[in-house]
């Protein structure tokens, strides 16, 4: 059996997928941001799936600060980590936030904390190897403009979510080879289209149906050596080409640096 964290665990698809790893005995550290959703979330795994294997940390991603506490706090409490996916995520909003750290909410929280997340346990990922980061992105990615990455001159919350998902496919196909050296995969997925999550208004695909798309990219082993690609559901395709431009990518991990400061 693994251990497997994944953040954004307490609703949505990050709920359905850590219930279904229970029913299957795998030992699961879950992330939320607020500590009574966490509590009734590890009482109904239980209640549903008899597994106790389970942890929660709480951390708000709107919080550069909070997501590096996350990480240590793993890190000092946990042997291992078998995979980490990377779920936690806000949707287009109808307006701009700023984080408390300056920076455009949908950045901070859905490519940010992914950044910083998939950095800072990489020690622990490599410590258990053979181990997988799973990036839970969308097929919904737009070019990184990179003059205005918070969008100050011109706010769209399409744009801030469609660069956010496209940066987390960056971030895989960026590390894919560094991470493979230490024994540790990472690859990006659309799990499955508009799922009746509290983000979604008009339901396309079932949750069960991203349920199967984020296990499998998790822990099938068909997909052992599989690292860099994306994913749309359970079919290997090519994302947006900024994905693939070595040029932009480079760009991309001196922003995060600067931005996050690891």
């Amino acid at each position: 059996m693994k251990t497997i964290m994944i953040t954004g665990a307490t609703d949505g698809l990050g709920k359905a997928v850590a219930l279904d790893l229970a029913k299957e005995g795998h030992s699961l550290l879950l992330h939320g941001r607020n500590p009574k959703r966490g509590e009734a979330l590890i009482k109904q795994i239980i209640d549903e799936t008899g597994n106790t294997n389970l942890k929660y940390y709480n951390a708000d991603f709107a919080e550069l600060a909070q997501i590096k506490q996350l990480a240590q706090e793993v890190i000092a409490n946990e042997e291992r980590l078998d995979v980490l996916i990377n779920n936690a995520g806000l949707g287009i909003e109808p307006s701009k936030r700023i984080s408390e750290d300056g920076n455009e909410m949908l950045w901070q929280v859905n490519y940010l904390g992914t950044y910083i997340m998939t950095k800072l346990l990489k020690p622990l990922l490599k410590r258990s190897a053979p181990a997988r980061i799973v990036q839970v992105a969308s097929a919904g990615q737009s070019p990184l403009d990179f003059e205005d990455i918070n969008q100050e001159n011109n706010w769209s919350g399409m744009q801030a979510y469609c660069q956010s998902k496209l940066a987390q496919v960056m971030l895989a196909v960026e590390l894919a080879d560094e991470y493979l050296e230490d024994g540790i995969t990472i690859n990006a997925l659309h799990p499955a289209s508009m799922m009746p999550t509290k983000i979604v208004q008009f339901p396309m695909d079932t949750i069960p149906d991203g349920v199967r798309s984020v296990t499998r990219l998790a822990l099938n082993s068909s997909l052992t050596n599989t690292s860099g690609k994306y994913f749309f559901k359970r079919t290997q395709e090519n994302a947006d080409a900024m994905a693939y431009d070595s040029d932009a990518r480079n760009k991309l991990m001196e922003l995060s640096k600067e931005m996050t400061g690891v």
